[in-house]
């Protein structure tokens, strides 16, 4: 059976302990933890850590597990999000660093699942990116094997604004990209975090990804984008992203939610699918985003009860 649960990251006044006491009481099953390392957030959704892995010791994960079972709540993922392929060494080291933290705390926590991105040069073509890709990203999914972790690349290109210019800074954004890097890299810990809003704006299919690569989905992110075709029809699809897209939360956009989870379900994922909340039209308070996850919730309970 499906796991619901939510990512945290939109409920960054909250401490860990408030965030499971949310979830807990509001009947969510799980809750993916962000794990950035402690400090000023870099962007939007960035920079929250509902956990600081870089403090976690034996003592501390018995005491966060002793918390989870006490309240009936399991963290679906550990998650950060950065780029390792960063042009700027210092800073692709840096995110690497820290992603080898998040996944001995994972190891540490008996959580099976790290989230995270492939990183990308958004300046440099795609096969330059993929050979850099070949060089970093093999020793770090070695590292999470020694660790008894999973590594689930969620598929957003990172490519929204200017700055993220002309390719995006996440290289794992389509099928055909998949494929070229689970042959690359056969470990069987290797796989995705699937995000079917992502597909919506890319125009392409998440049903049939879903089916293709039904044994590397370890973890699913519910959220829901709307296609704003009038202003497509403005600026064409050379433009960036967010002038023709928006963010919405699961029910509010143009995913096809009983297509998907039918097709989820055929496949036989039985996992933790987490609604992550990026839509303005609820960021207003701590108490809206709190709404937008019960809303979301509702909307959900149709395809999958907890």
């Amino acid at each position: 059976m499906i796991k619901l649960g939510f990512l945290s990251v939109i409920l960054s006044e909250l401490s860990f302990e408030e965030v499971i006491d949310f979830a807990a009481e509001n009947g969510f099953s799980c809750v993916e933890v962000p794990c950035w390392p402690v400090g000023k957030a870099e962007r939007k959704y960035a920079g929250v850590w509902h956990i600081d892995v870089a403090e976690m010791t034996n003592t501390k994960a018995a005491a966060i597990n002793k918390l989870l079972k006490q309240k009936n709540v399991m963290i679906s993922g550990l998650g950060f999000y950065p780029n390792p392929l960063d042009p700027d060494q210092e800073k692709a080291q840096a995110a690497i660093d820290h992603l080898k933290k998040v996944i001995v705390a994972a190891g540490l926590l008996g959580v099976p699942v790290v989230n995270t991105f492939i990183g990308r040069d958004p300046s440099r073509n795609t096969e330059d990116n993929f050979a850099k890709f070949k060089e970093v990203w093999p020793g770090i999914v070695r590292f999470a094997q020694r660790n008894k972790v999973k590594i689930a690349i969620e598929n957003c290109p990172m490519y929204f604004t200017n700055d993220e210019w002309p390719s995006g800074k996440n290289l794992a954004n389509t099928p055909v990209m998949w494929r070229r890097m689970f042959e690359a890299i056969p470990y069987k810990n290797f796989g995705l975090n699937f995000d079917p809003s992502h597909f919506v704006w890319q125009f392409m299919d998440p049903v049939k990804a879903i089916c293709e690569f039904k044994d590397r989905i370890f973890h699913v992110h519910l959220k829901d984008a709307k296609i704003r075709w009038d202003r497509l029809g403005e600026v064409g699809i050379l433009a960036t992203p967010l002038e023709f897209h928006t963010p919405k939360i699961p029910g509010l956009g143009d995913v096809n939610w009983a297509k998907l989870f039918s097709t989820l379900t055929d496949v036989g994922y039985d996992g933790c699918a987490v609604i992550e909340v990026e839509d303005r039209s609820y960021e207003g308070s701590l108490e809206t985003r709190k709404g937008s996850i019960l809303q979301s919730r509702n909307f959900l309970r149709q395809f999958v009860v907890a």
